[in-house]
């Protein structure tokens, strides 16, 4: 062939390229990169079987059998997936009471170990039945039950599931990073163990927060559970009983603080990102002192967020919102509303932060509105209302303490309780961050009575159920049907009589950080803005129906997870595009993102969700 032949006939096989491009743009198809493509494994027999990330159990097909050396090492009947969870199902049903050590044990606690063993020998089936029950799970996996089973860790550690970063790994971090398999993480979730739940200093023993937390991101946001990476840094603890209990498996020394504690976090940071470059770390359960400021010293220049700050503060501003709308008000009479908040911890001052910025940007984003917004506040902690007269206030607090002139004209003064400020200020919302059980006492219920609301609204969203502020029934019973309640805990609704139901929503997290997480990584956003965890809140707040928030549904259904993290995951995409943070995921670059319709991003999502389908197994030598 001439060199004019080759050149035309390249000019051509080009032109095709070209041409086949042009038309797979112009129709978007988005082909899912968590699609069916075959798995290759370098493992066979027993040992693939011993792999939970690989084992598929009496799913393994028979061709698959002779291919990875597993004919007779298993039943002859191949199952169907369908079949092993009618399976799997069964057992727990039957084994829920023999799972139980004693009449001590919960049930709840021999559900948890059930899940456990199904996730210790097939991942794959273990997120099929969590996402198949979603709704009966979730609260076994994450909150309430994983309080309990944080408390109980050393006792029902089995296996290692996740990575331990400690005081004594200063200077070796950025080795031990590589020491995990995986060469592709995309979410982390850290813990240093000195705040779980409400449940204090629970130190080694917090690693079941980050294990629980990122079920949900595989369950909800479809993460890939082979890229997911649950830690826990050990700095030591300050609780008593574990520094003396033998069977402790964490450090048994009193917490490192001050610059020292910040150089290990410093170190982890730099190890983690030096290997995963686009990954997303998550914050999870740090103490109040810690969590603002490593939040403030991080987010600008990594990937991460703090959910019990953020999030937390992202699905409370969503729930207030959907108050509002409960009322018959449009949303942006939002910045009319009189909250009293009862808690000054990182989730209370999260929640007013986020709250104040909300206000200030229906009321035009300027300064003016932001210091206006501040009034609408009136916040409580364990010494009574917080004003300026206070000594020692927490910085992060201050800007929420109430001036002198203006709690005298309500005739309130510094250190007043939480039944005199509701009494006096006759709030619209009474929000309870405080982590004290019962703290919404029936004299502080009685006083909301005078709220010059139409509908008041009750959140009582503290973890885990036993910190609850109070209980639906207790609002219900004392307040009448005319109100909106709201929980972190679930709860159940409330019959009021006459065919009246008292609905209560539980305003769990998991709403958001899903969504958060998975918008953050397929934008490729290079950090986490406000304006996308404004984005990710007010698709929340607009996910309910009119008809749902007038009979004061204000959350949506747990059973509708995948469908909720899609949207909010689009909207954080969207958000992340309009700010020129969006940097691109794997094929979709920056510019091909910048040219997608609202359909096209949920498109976009959906398709790179993963689920839970067995692959084909296929064997190569390493």
């Amino acid at each position: 062939m001439s060199n004019f032949s080759r050149q035309m006939s390249l000019a051509s096989s080009l032109i095709k390229r070209l041409q086949r491009r042009s038309s797979a743009a112009s129709t978007r198809s988005f082909t899912t990169t968590e699609g069916h493509r075959p798995t290759i494994v370098h493992k066979r027999s027993i040992d693939i079987l011993h792999d939970p990330w690989f084992n598929k159990g009496t799913a393994f097909s028979m061709t698959e059998r002779d291919r990875l050396d597993l004919r007779g090492l298993l039943p002859p009947n191949v199952m169907s997936p369908e079949q092993q969870i009618d399976r799997f199902m069964a057992d727990l049903k039957r084994l829920e009471v023999n799972a139980r050590d004693g009449p001590s044990d919960p049930y709840a606690l021999a559900k948890w170990r059930i899940l456990n063993r199904l996730h210790d020998r097939n991942e794959t089936m273990y997120y099929k039945v969590l996402i198949a029950k979603i709704a009966e799970y979730a609260p076994i996996v994450y909150t309430p039950t994983v309080g309990l089973v944080c408390q109980n860790y050393s006792g029902l550690f089995k296996r290692p599931r996740g990575m331990y970063f400690s005081a004594a790994d200063r200077g070796e971090m950025m080795s031990m990073v590589y020491n995990w398999p995986a060469d592709q993480v995309d979410m982390i979730v850290v813990t240093d163990g000195s705040r779980i739940l409400g449940l204090g200093d629970l130190g080694v023993q917090g690693i079941g927060i980050s294990i629980g937390k990122l079920d949900l991101y595989v369950a909800a946001a479809g993460i890939n559970p082979q890229r997911v990476l649950p830690v826990m840094i050990d700095v030591g603890t300050n609780n008593e009983k574990l520094l003396k209990d033998p069977l402790y498996l964490g450090l048994q020394e009193h917490r490192l603080d001050g610059e020292e504690y910040i150089q290990v976090i410093d170190e982890f940071m730099e190890a983690v990102f030096t290997r995963w470059p686009n990954v997303i770390v998550q914050f999870e359960d740090f103490q109040s002192k810690w969590a603002f400021k490593l939040l403030q010293r991080y987010r600008n220049t990594y990937r991460m967020f703090n959910d019990d700050v953020q999030g937390t503060a992202g699905v409370a501003i969503a729930g207030l919102l959907g108050a509002v709308r409960a009322q018959g008000k449009p949303m942006i009479d939002f910045p009319k509303q009189k909250i009293v908040v009862a808690g000054a911890g990182s989730a209370g001052i999260g929640v007013l932060n986020a709250a104040r910025k909300t206000m200030a940007r229906m009321l035009g984003n300027n300064e003016s509105a932001f210091e206006g917004a501040r009034s609408q506040f009136w916040v409580v902690d364990a010494k009574g209302l917080i004003t300026e007269e206070r000594e020692n206030v927490d910085p992060d607090a201050l800007p929420f303490a109430r001036k002198i002139k203006e709690i005298s004209r309500q005739g309130l003064r510094e250190g007043d309780s939480l039944v005199e400020v509701v009494r006096q200020v006759k709030p619209d919302v009474l929000l309870g961050l405080s982590a004290v059980g019962g703290l919404f006492s029936k004299e502080v219920l009685e006083a909301l009575k005078c709220s010059t609301s139409t509908r008041p609204a009750i959140f009582a969203m503290s973890n885990p159920t036993k910190n609850a502020e109070c209980t639906p029934e207790e609002a219900f019973s004392i307040l009448g049907e005319n109100i909106i309640f709201a929980s972190g805990s679930p709860f159940n609704d409330v019959d009021l009589g006459n065919g009246l139901i008292g609905h209560c929503n539980q305003g769990n997290n998991m709403y958001l950080f899903p969504g958060i997480g998975l918008g953050t990584l397929l934008s490729g956003a290079s950090i986490i803005s406000d304006g996308m965890l404004q984005a990710a809140s007010e698709c929340l707040a607009a996910y309910m129906t009119e008809e749902e928030v007038l009979k004061g549904i204000i959350y949506p259904s747990i059973s509708s997870i995948r469908d909720i993290t899609k949207e909010v995951a689009a909207a954080v995409v969207k958000e992340a595009i309009e700010e020129d943070l969006a940097e691109g995921y794997r094929e979709m670059d920056a510019r091909e993102l910048r040219k997608l319709s609202q359909e096209e991003i949920l498109t976009y999502v959906k398709n790179n969700m993963w689920s839970p389908e067995y692959p084909t197994v296929v064997y190569k030598e390493d």
